[in-house]
């Protein structure tokens, strides 16, 4: 870790003295954030770390601590240890990164003050919460698109911490299958997902979507019964690990067995991997996105869904009543990462397709860039409903849609970074090779 870490810190360093530069500031102040309550309780929230201090440091659980940047300087990060005996407070400061910075070990939030207030115009980067008497969070947005706009290019280390993540995602995707085939509730099959991580709830990147039969119509189906149902028939699991602050996004779907669905299943598998190789420098992502949809009429007319080609269902809208969504988004120190519409570093945006609402990336690819491809194929029954009341509901086969909707729908999710040279690196199906 320590060559590409090192690496990693010299070019934030660079990136972010350049800013400065462009933005007339003279040091940079970053706020880790606070830990927050429930109105009038004293439970805490669980704390989500600011991701332009954790793109810096892999410190995930540390309030209250500050990271100040300034040219020719280490960076330097003031660290919270409070001496504490209701909590567990967080350890010694330990690993590669406390060498290449210089630290300062605080116990009281206020502390921090005498070494942030430094000489000069400063930059502070944090919710207004996070405030300290003179350092106050004004995130100036022109530096604020230059670093967004940065980060969706990912450096070395960065790279490694994600390969990371996939890999420790993949073996609880596989644990979640089997619970699945052996009947086993939603909240059982989490559980099994989140041992075989050896993640708890507070851990994930996000909050694992775990849907049987036809609540994989749901897209962020958010509950997990605790009783299995009577017959099982498909899991749709969309669940990440985290490393170090980089999450990885992966989604599966599983059948115990039909011979139409388990056809969906195959096209979607082989449209999705199409797509992927679409991920190359240069291209623009919405044009992955448009293709998606073109892939989607020609399953559902293969499969006998609805009976037009494909370019009647495009003209008319009908892929969208069965791929409502995008077909992905950037991530890395967030799930959905920062900066998918920018155009450029100065915040002009680049928009979407007319009639994608949706998307959540409209730049084009380049080298470093991580991207995730989800293609799905759902019976949403609002949407359907909608359908039903245009002219194209008389192509559509909705027998067969009635016995597909017992299944929900598909969705399959691959994290892919995309090369300078050759073809995308998958980080999902590279975990998955590994673990088989």
């Amino acid at each position: 870790m320590t060559k590409t870490y090192s690496h990693h810190l010299h070019q934030l360093q660079a990136q972010a003295e350049q800013a400065l530069a462009r933005c007339g500031f003279d040091a940079l102040v970053i706020a880790s954030g606070i830990e927050k309550y429930a109105f009038l309780d004293d439970r805490p929230y669980l704390f989500a770390p600011n991701p332009h201090f954790k793109h810096w440091l892999p410190l995930v659980n540390h309030p209250h601590s500050w990271l100040l940047i300034r040219p020719g300087h280490k960076p330097r990060v003031v660290y919270y240890q409070p001496d504490d005996f209701w909590h567990v407070p967080p350890s010694d400061p330990a690993g590669e990164w406390t060498d290449l910075v210089e630290l300062v070990v605080i116990g009281q939030p206020e502390e921090a003050l005498a070494h942030l207030q430094v000489p000069g115009r400063l930059a502070i980067i944090g919710e207004a919460d996070a405030a300290l008497d003179g350092v106050t969070p004004n995130n100036p947005a022109d530096l604020l698109n230059i670093l967004h706009y940065q980060r969706a290019n990912k450096t070395g280390y960065e790279l490694e911490q994600m390969r990371a993540a996939s890999r420790r995602a993949v073996p609880a995707h596989l644990a979640a299958k089997a619970a699945f085939l052996a009947g086993a509730s939603e909240l059982d099959i989490h559980r099994a997902y989140l041992a075989a991580c050896g993640h708890t709830d507070r851990d994930l990147p996000y909050t694992n979507i775990v849907a049987l039969n036809e609540h994989g119509a749901v897209l962020h189906y958010q509950y997990q019964e605790a009783q299995a149902p009577a017959e099982s028939r498909a899991l749709l699991i969309d669940a990440g690990a985290q490393v170090n602050g980089y999450a990885s996004d992966i989604t599966r779907t599983w059948s115990a067995g039909d011979a139409m669905f388990d056809a969906l299943l195959a096209r979607m598998e082989a449209a999705q991997l199409a797509l992927v190789d679409e991920v190359r420098a240069g291209v623009d992502y919405r044009s992955i996105h448009l293709s998606t949809h073109a892939k989607v009429a020609g399953i559902l007319q293969d499969l006998g869904v609805v009976k037009l080609s494909v370019a009647e269902q495009l003209a008319q809208g009908v892929t969208s009543t069965f791929f409502p969504h995008g077909i992905g988004h950037l991530i890395g120190l967030q799930v959905h990462d920062v900066g998918g519409f920018m155009a450029d570093d100065s915040g002009t945006l680049s928009p979407k397709p007319e009639g994608h609402p949706y998307l959540r990336l409209t730049r084009t690819l380049t080298p470093g860039m991580v991207v995730t491809i989800e293609p799905g194929l759902y019976f949403i029954p609002t949407l359907l409903n909608k359908l039903k009341a245009t002219p194209a509901a008389a192509a559509v086969d909705w027998s067969l849609v009635a016995h597909l909707s017992r299944f929900g729908g598909v969705r399959i999710e691959d994290d892919v970074v995309c090369r300078a040279d050759g073809g995308p690196e998958n980080l999902t199906r590279d975990a998955f090779a590994a673990q088989a």
